[in-house]
């Protein structure tokens, strides 16, 4: 691993403060660059805090220094690099190659940025830690759910959920990993910023009574309520129904098994279905054409499933993404193993199926607690 080639030093100075100076070595050459930046002795409070941003500055102008000796081993001008790739349009390269939810919530995480942030030209280095650090406390204490967009509402927008600040920041510190592993930022200014800690989010699914009084009504848009039984029967995610076409189902001698590639992992999965699964598919059509003939974004098709539960007197939350927990606690509820459940819902680790265990659990819980008392009062 190569040495840094710059580094951030300090002098002490006659008076008692301290100057910051950054110490360069290039092909053995070496020079000091006194940033006319000092450090006051820390009495109170705010002289701890005044140093704190005193230093943030001075490893930003060493951030500036890496990358440009780094440009120039790599045959590029010192300096076009380091002040010239935009933030706004790096994290919108990243976002514009995700799909589906994913790329929601990502664009939405830009949207957060640029509410937090007014200007529409900083760059890559302008990300510091302390420009980080009001970002969480942009997420914190000011964010609400609808100040990302334009859209006019007669009801009061609440602040944004502890999964969602969550959910904003982690994109955030994505992106930033991602222009230190294309070797465009030193560090990652994320680095020395608390994340927000991940909060068990409600999980809203089905019951097999329910889901049985759903099937019986038909559904206002007839072809997402078949996608929706279908994803029901199968956990898959809206973005993998959507994506199927029949080259993506075999028939075997042991059923009807789908063999295709995971929207959101990249993973590529070999899933046997049930039979009353298959039913949903409708008639094999040809190997290049979608099962299902529905190209709406899944934030179209929730109000057919709001109307549909609503008609079959389920009073719950449900949106399309609820039948993939419905799968599973179905799976859990019928005896099957967690390791088996994991696979089936294409996980790649248990822990993310453990929380379905957690929430059978709880109803075993409220079950045995209906048990009539037997003691005589």
């Amino acid at each position: 691993m190569d040495k840094e080639p710059v580094k951030l030093r300090r002098r002490t100075r006659p008076n008692g403060t301290i100057s910051l100076y950054l110490d360069t070595c290039i092909n053995g050459v070496r020079t000091n660059e006194y940033l006319k930046l000092y450090l006051i002795p820390e009495r109170t409070r705010q002289d701890r805090d005044a140093n704190r941003k005193t230093l943030e500055i001075a490893n930003t102008i060493k951030a500036r220094r890496i990358i440009a000796v780094q440009s120039q081993k790599a045959g590029f001008t010192s300096g076009v690099m380091s002040d010239k790739i935009l933030f706004l349009e790096f994290f919108k390269q990243i976002a514009d190659s995700k799909e589906g939810t994913t790329h929601t919530s990502w664009m939405n995480a830009l949207q957060h940025i640029k509410a937090y942030d007014k200007r529409s030209h900083i760059t890559l280095l302008d990300i510091t830690t302390a420009w980080v650090r009001g970002f969480r406390e942009y997420l914190d204490k000011k964010a609400t759910q609808w100040c990302i967009d334009d859209r006019k509402r007669k009801v009061k927008p609440l602040p944004i959920s502890e999964g969602t600040k969550a959910l904003m920041f982690q994109k955030l510190t994505a992106c930033l990993n991602e222009a230190v592993r294309q070797d465009l930022l030193p560090s990652s200014p994320a680095k020395a910023v608390k994340g927000f800690g991940q909060t068990e989010s409600e999980r809203e699914y089905l019951t097999l009574e329910e889901l049985r009084r759903l099937a019986e009504i038909p559904c206002p848009a007839p072809e997402i309520g078949r996608m929706f039984l279908f994803a029901c029967l199968t956990g898959l995610r809206w973005s993998d129904v959507c994506g199927l076409r029949w080259s993506n189902v075999m028939e075997t001698e042991q059923g009807t098994r789908l063999i295709f590639t995971q929207k959101k992992t990249r993973a590529l999965e070999y899933l046997d279905i049930s039979s009353q699964a298959a039913s949903f598919l409708g008639d094999r059509g040809d190997d290049g054409s979608f099962v299902f003939r529905n190209s709406m974004p899944t934030q179209t098709a929730r109000p057919y499933i709001s109307a549909w539960v609503r008609a079959a007197g389920i009073n719950k939350h449900i949106t399309f993404h609820c039948a993939r927990h419905t799968f599973a606690i179905l799976m859990l509820d019928l005896g099957t193993d967690i390791y088996t459940v994991s696979k089936l819902l294409g996980h790649k680790c248990l822990e993310t199926t453990e929380v379905y265990a957690k929430i059978l659990d709880r109803n075993k819980k409220a079950a045995v607690e209906k048990i009539p008392d037997i003691l005589k009062k």
